[in-house]
């Protein structure tokens, strides 16, 4: 039973390079490591397409200001090539699983949630693709 009000979902990177693998575990312990109350994020979508929680659904995010009371957080792993450079596109195993949660949070709220850029809230480049290219909005 999710308890508190939400209106959408906001999508970010980790900003990671796609050679390294990371986990929901370890953006718990950077955000720890920053004063949070643990990972900021809902979900976390690792380069594989494993969809692992992060946050509890029923407290509030702490991934995008002015924002978290009313959103889910969902975090792709990467964010950027092997190089630094920013990607521009996530991998196809994280869209598939990006398109199998939403159609889960869809199924949870009775109803499609407006989906959002990390970037349209704040002067962050994040997720660092164009998310109405490549998600189906």
């Amino acid at each position: 039973m999710i308890s508190r009000k939400i209106d959408k979902i906001i999508i970010h990177c980790a900003d990671t390079k796609t050679n390294q693998k990371f986990s929901a575990s370890d953006i718990d312990k950077w955000h720890k490591g920053n004063g949070w109350d643990g990972i900021g994020y809902h979900y976390y979508i690792g380069l594989d397409g494993k969809v692992e929680p992060g946050r509890d659904i029923n407290k509030v995010g702490a991934h995008c200001y002015g924002q978290n009371s009313k959103s889910i957080g969902i975090c792709f792993e990467g964010g950027l090539n092997p190089d630094g450079s920013m990607w521009d596109s996530p991998l196809s195993m994280q869209l598939e699983a990006f398109e199998a949660l939403n159609d889960y949070l869809w199924f949870c709220f009775n109803r499609q949630l407006p989906i959002f850029a990390h970037s349209e809230f704040s002067d962050k480049t994040c997720p660092n693709f164009d998310i109405e290219k490549y998600l189906k909005l």
